[in-house]
This record gives structure tokens, C-alpha cells and sequence, in this order.
């Protein structure tokens, strides 16, 4: 059985709503023949970097999922958005929730500018557009706290054969809910088909 660990984030300043964790929630309770013999754990992360640094460590510990898909919001993006890599590098002009903000530019000082992940981008692209939506490959998943549970996931995984795969969304005005599901399961069982390559 393949396990996979689905997550999205709560609010953060200047969004009230994420529809990133309803998201991740509605795809871990998707009745679908292809999913029968797929575990699916849900997770909304806090939009906090101590939460992303609680929280992630025990959900993979827990889990030992397969295959990692992570969502977040992108508010003006009209498409969705499939992240090729994650940078090493944060905001020090956005708190998070908490009212944090990182002390450094960097997720890991001295590090590589980049981490690429190893998901299946071009399958992952067109699987959200047979859902009939618009969908890009994308390579700066930016500096907030999408790009940094990207970066430490890729981290936590490189050693292991986990697909980790991060996606923006575009706000529900811009597509709405329903089709944002049709691509996140769209995406989701691509992933699902790599892996059992």
C-alpha cells in the first residue's frame, strides 16, 4: 500500500482563508477506485516556520509516507503552479503567523542555492490540465513558508525514494474550489503512478 502525506496551510497576513488545507482534506477523503489501495494522511500546517520545524519531522516519522504533496496559496496566480525546486532562501519582510521573521536570508546558511525536486513535472503539468485547468511549471516557489516546507521536506527525503512534490493554487475566486480538487487529484494520482513505476 502506498502512503501519502497530503498537506496545506492555515491563514497567514493578508489571507483570512487558505483554501490550501480544505484542499488538502477534501483529497484525503476522495472515493475513487484508483485510491483504494492508497493510505492518505491530511496535515494543515500552521503558517509558522516552528510549526512547519514541529510538525513535519513527526508527521514523517509517524507516517513513512511514499509520496509527500504539498499545497499553498498563491493569490495572484490565475493557474496552479507545479514547483520544480525549492530555494534557499526566506523573507525578512513577511512575518508568518506567529509574527515571526526569519534572522537570515538563507534556510541554510553556506548551503546550495537550490534543491530540485524529483517528481515527474511535465506528467505532473499535464495531468491538472486533462482536468480542464490551467497549470504551469513553475522554478521560485518564492520566499515564505511555501518554499521553505518544500526546501525541508526535499531535505528530510533525499535519501529516501519519498516523491516529494510541492503546488501553488490560485485563490478560490480565481477557479474555485471545484476545480482546484479536480487538479489536486489530477496531480495526485500522477504522482501515485510514478511511484509505482
Amino acid at each position: 500500500m502506498i502512503t501519502v502525506l497530503i498537506t496545506g496551510f492555515g491563514r497567514f497576513p493578508g489571507a483570512p482563508f487558505n483554501p490550501s488545507g480544505p484542499l488538502a482534506l477534501a483529497l484525503a477523503k476522495r472515493r475513487r477506485p484508483a485510491l483504494a489501495s492508497v493510505s492518505r494522511v491530511a496535515h494543515i500546517f500552521a503558517t509558522s516556520y516552528a510549526a512547519v520545524d514541529r510538525d513535519l519531522p513527526k508527521l514523517l516519522a509517524r507516517h513513512r509516507p511514499d509520496i509527500v504533496l504539498m499545497f499553498g496559496l498563491a493569490g495572484r496566480t490565475p493557474f496552479v503552479r507545479v514547483e520544480t525546486r525549492a530555494r534557499n532562501a526566506v523573507s525578512v519582510l513577511f512575518p508568518d503567523v506567529d509574527g515571526h521573521i526569519p534572522p537570515g536570508r538563507a534556510i541554510a546558511p553556506g548551503g546550495a542555492a537550490f534543491q530540485r525536486g524529483r517528481a515527474p513535472f511535465v506528467r505532473l503539468v499535464a495531468a491538472a490540465r486533462s482536468a480542464r485547468v490551467s497549470a504551469r511549471p513553475s522554478r521560485d516557489a518564492g520566499r515564505y513558508l511555501c518554499n521553505y516546507v518544500y526546501w525541508r521536506t526535499l531535505e528530510a527525503t533525499s535519501r529516501s525514494g519519498t516523491l516529494a512534490q510541492f503546488v501553488h493554487i490560485p485563490g478560490n475566486r480565481r477557479i474555485g474550489h471545484a476545480a482546484v480538487v479536480r487538479a489536486g487529484e489530477a496531480i495526485l494520482l500522477a504522482l501515485i503512478a510514478a511511484q509505482r513505476r
